[in-house]
């Protein structure tokens, strides 16, 4: 079966591909090294423990959404509706929690997450809607529903604020911030099924090479639909994490987030056609994207133009994905 799907899948075998891939691979650290080069010369602001902290606080959250993104963009599809996701799962996880405790609200953000994803792969799997369409038309209806279900207002605890939830959020450990301690677990377990996983080899197979991957047996429907409610039940976990650092839930969280997360994943390595990417890199592309920021703010750059420098990245990073995979 491997054979079949590599001989679709890989025309080009040549030592030379091979070390143009095994370069490529390094190119993300290259580039998160220059970046933070050129914030060190920039601001003496940059490796100031405040400053560090608030980077790996903000990347936290963009990371466990590029984690999920990352099954879908290899599977061959895009999630656009994760933003809205995670501002719907973490207006209704903290609700939960202020009324019930913080494992009570991390099983309905999970859940609500798992239950947009598992609707997206439906549509584009069974449908045969376009990733783009269905998760655009998704993306707007859950901002609704959140809106609708919040009015608008963010989800604020009446008296005392659960403890779990506040150090999940603000919390520390012999001095290390607990939430990205959550998010190297969720790493763990997400390395683990994407590279090590029946489940990760036909994701990759099948974002590979569709009609290879079905005729060797691979049902295609449920891999699609498995990758779309990982990525899903991910954007809903760091909606969670997202209101347990604000100490609230957010209805109009998380917006531009799917768009940062996707990028990240792209300047990471992974192919928008399908079947190639890291999980690593594409960590290492969230950092890339928070420290960009970091480095404009740094430097004093209004946030109009901060936004522009953001969208150039965007496009760069498509555009760079197209020229990466041009025969």
């Amino acid at each position: 079966m491997s054979t079949l799907l590599n001989a679709d899948a890989r025309p080009e075998t040549s030592p030379r591909m091979a070390r143009r891939i095994a370069i490529g691979d390094h190119i993300p650290l290259l580039v998160l090294a220059v970046l933070c080069v050129a914030a060190t010369l920039i601001s003496d602001r940059f490796l100031t423990a405040v400053n560090l902290s608030n980077v790996l606080l903000q990347a936290s959250i963009l990371a466990v959404l590029a984690i999920g993104m990352t099954f879908v963009v290899i599977n061959g599809g895009f999630d656009l509706s994760v933003g809205s996701t995670a501002a719907l799962a973490g207006c209704l996880g903290a609700l939960v929690t202020f009324e019930s405790g913080a494992a009570a609200g991390i099983a309905v953000a999970v859940a609500t997450g798992c239950l947009v994803g598992l609707v997206n792969g439906i549509i584009v799997a069974k449908l045969r809607v376009s990733p783009l369409i269905a998760t655009l038309g998704t993306m707007v209806l859950v901002r609704g529903v959140v809106l609708l279900v919040t009015d608008g207002a963010p989800v604020q605890a009446m008296d005392d604020i659960d403890r779990v939830f506040v150090m999940m959020g603000t919390g520390r450990f012999l001095g290390i911030p607990i939430l990205p301690c959550i998010v190297v677990v969720v790493f763990a377990v997400g390395y683990w099924g994407l590279h090590h996983s029946a489940l990760g080899f036909r994701v990759f197979a099948v974002g590979s090479n569709e009609q290879a991957a079905s005729i060797c047996g691979i049902r295609v429907h449920r891999v699609k639909i498995a990758a779309f409610t990982i990525c899903g039940a991910l954007a809903g976990l760091a909606g969670f994490l997202l209101a347990a650092r604000l100490q609230s839930g957010q209805p109009t969280a998380g917006e531009f987030y799917e768009l940062t997360a996707i990028a990240a994943v792209v300047l990471g390595g992974a192919a928008l056609k399908g079947g190639e990417g890291k999980l690593f890199n594409s960590v290492v592309g969230v950092f890339i994207m928070v420290l960009l920021g970091n480095v404009l703010n740094l430097a004093g750059v209004g946030t109009y133009w901060q936004r522009v420098a953001v969208g150039l990245v965007i496009v760069a990073a498509a555009a760079a994905d197209q020229l990466r995979h041009r025969r």
